[in-house]
């Protein structure tokens, strides 16, 4: 099945290309993971935001906390987020965006199933020194949002360990 290609998303490419190629770390460890997780939810709590955010190093959950108004649904959500970013080293936002741009359904182009995949905003590589270490999830809003959240949480810390 084909979508209409959406000129939104092809103009949003280039910012989400910039931030995958801009974010990384020299050095990033379980005390990064757990303050950088902390200050996500610190401002989930303060925004009263429903999300869940997990932080992964390889198959090792290293930071993982939920708001009132999620479920078990997000976990699967951020499960299936990160296997987009471990299998195409990008954000998921990235990935899905790009299909969105090319009118086509990730899923259906990729014969990825998608009970195990899902091209949605939120999931975002942890890279250290150029090698993928580990993913930052958010889940439970609008996957910009979610992605927003990831960005400006992974920008902060970059700022906090310059």
């Amino acid at each position: 099945m084909s979508f209409t290609p959406d000129p939104a998303a092809r103009d949003l490419l280039p910012l989400l290309e910039e931030q995958n190629d801009r974010i990384g770390f020299v050095s990033f460890d379980h005390d990064d993971a757990f303050a950088l997780g902390t200050a996500l939810m610190k401002r989930a709590v303060a925004e009263n935001l429903g999300v869940t955010v997990s932080i992964v190093f390889g198959e090792q959950r290293v930071f993982h906390a939920a708001r009132p108004g999620t479920t078990a649904d997000n976990d699967d959500w951020l499960a299936r987020k990160f296997r987009v970013v471990s299998r195409y080293n990008v954000p998921s936002f990235l990935v899905s965006t790009k299909y969105r741009a090319r009118g086509q359904d990730f899923n259906e182009a990729t014969g990825l199933p998608i009970n195990l995949y899902a091209a949605a905003g939120g999931a975002f590589p942890l890279r250290v020194n150029g090698s993928l270490i580990g993913m930052l999830g958010v889940s439970g809003l609008h996957e910009s949002i979610d992605h927003d959240l990831a960005v400006w949480a992974l920008e902060a810390a970059r700022a906090a360990s310059a």
